[in-house]
């Protein structure tokens, strides 16, 4: 990129797009935002607003001894814009940072809006030119863009389907069965609780099992003539869970452990959590039970969770397909394009899974385009992430933050929450000698 050229495209208003621009903007870039909502919409967006947070509203841990946490700490040490943003907006859920999804879209929106060297343009680019860009278009790219992508690359894009969870109205929650805890007490009690007995348990998963619901061929396109639904392992949807067995999801999203239940001193069998969508918990997210059923029949089988049996339905699950690229056979090192240098890659799209990460995404692309980024080390999150999308492999796979991204410590270390700790204290360490480099 031309020194002289102080003006780039970003395609794409998600949270990779927007940290992308906010970051440009600071370093004195004219930057020319599009976004094609609400002119366009998708199949699971509801405004045309940026940074729109879809399938939660959960950013996950803040702990650094978790991997979200920690990414979280290597993005404030890198001059995130959109974390401070969504700590503006954060609605109680222990020691995870979920936020009100309409405030914080309104916010970052009104933030991006407020600059004033970022125009924001509503329209659909279906073509790339030669203009130094960065496309930010996340897992649900229009057809028109991602096949003109596919034409520069001459190479075939991945795919995979991802479900959301129902939410509902916290009016029609009867609160004589359900329970106000966090688990083991650690924090206050942001979560609601459904404590199940046993057999309420197993005729909730039978009728997951027996749930009518969507077909491959139902989400058939110009890409796809026939396709067999692939999920994330994180993003499974909760009837496909139980069809692994009768007490898979006990065992896991709906394990009850230190979540006893106070109005009857004892454990439940299985729980499903409730999580507040709004600062003001008017209604609250299904937690893991994203979903693929039909709408009547979610009506019908979530209904069957104890203190939901009069829900009122605020937003139902769905299904949708999202897109990646195999960004190692495409990307170089400061991903840019290989056959067009002067387009880069971010966020989802190019093969990172989860908020956080778009957001990791976009903060990279934005200064590797405006100035000079060193290779981030490799006892961070940031910089495995970041290695992830450069690096050939086989299977390439979308990733997300984990510590198993890191290498290990100099001495092994048994306990797995002191290995954790050491893990973060060598990052942030690291990361902050690095205080003097140029990243801007």
């Amino acid at each position: 990129m031309s020194p002289n050229n102080k003006t780039i495209k970003i395609i794409g208003a998600g949270l990779a797009g927007s940290e992308a621009a906010l970051q440009c903007a600071e370093m004195g870039y004219e930057v020319e935002l599009f976004e094609m909502r609400p002119s366009v919409q998708t199949p699971v967006h509801e405004s045309g607003d940026c940074a729109e947070l879809v399938c939660s509203n959960s950013l996950k841990s803040m702990q650094e001894t978790t991997a979200g946490g920690l990414l979280k700490k290597e993005l404030q040490l890198l001059g995130s814009k959109l974390l401070p943003l969504a700590y503006q907006c954060q609605v109680d859920a222990g020691t995870a940072l979920a936020v009100d999804r309409v405030k914080f879209r309104r916010l970052v929106t009104a933030k991006i809006s407020s600059q004033a060297n970022i125009k924001l343009h509503r329209k659909e680019i279906t073509e790339l030119d030669e203009s130094p860009t960065i496309v930010a278009t996340g897992p649900l790219t229009s057809q028109a863009l991602t096949g003109h992508l596919l034409s520069i690359i001459g190479s075939q894009h991945l795919y995979f389907f991802d479900a959301i969870a129902p939410i509902i109205s916290a009016d029609s929650i009867n609160t004589d069965i359900v329970f106000s805890k966090s688990r083991y007490d650690k924090t206050e009690a942001h979560y609601l609780n459904c404590p199940f007995e046993k057999d309420e348990y197993y005729r909730f998963v039978h009728a997951l099992q027996a749930g009518e619901k969507y077909q491959s061929h139902e989400f058939e396109d110009r890409f796809f003539q026939s396709v067999d639904f692939k999920f994330y392992e994180n993003c499974i949807p909760i009837e496909e869970l139980a069809k692994r067995g009768e007490d898979t999801l006990r065992f896991g999203v709906m394990r009850p452990v230190g979540l006893e239940d106070p109005k009857t001193g004892r454990r439940p069998y299985a729980v499903i959590q409730l999580r507040a969508e709004n600062t003001d918990t008017a209604a609250y997210n299904l937690v893991g039970c994203q979903t693929m059923l039909r709408y009547p029949e979610q009506k019908r089988v979530f209904r069957l969770i104890p203190g939901l049996e009069k829900a009122e339905f605020l937003r139902l699950g769905s299904i949708h397909r999202n897109t990646y690229l195999n960004a190692p056979e495409i990307l170089d090192e400061t991903l840019a394009l290989n056959s067009k240098p002067n387009i880069r890659l971010a966020g989802q799209f190019s093969g990172l899974e989860g908020y956080v990460e778009s957001i990791l995404g976009g903060l990279l692309a934005a200064k590797l385009t405006t100035g000079s980024l060193p290779m981030l080390p490799e006892t961070t999150i940031s910089g495995q992430l970041w290695r992830h999308l450069i690096t050939q492999k086989k299977n390439f796979q979308p990733m997300n933050a984990n510590f198993g991204l890191l290498p290990p410590l100099e001495v092994r270390i048994r306990d797995k929450k002191e290995k954790k700790k050491r893990l973060s204290e060598r990052s942030i360490k690291d990361l902050e000698s690095l205080a003097k480099f140029k990243c801007s």
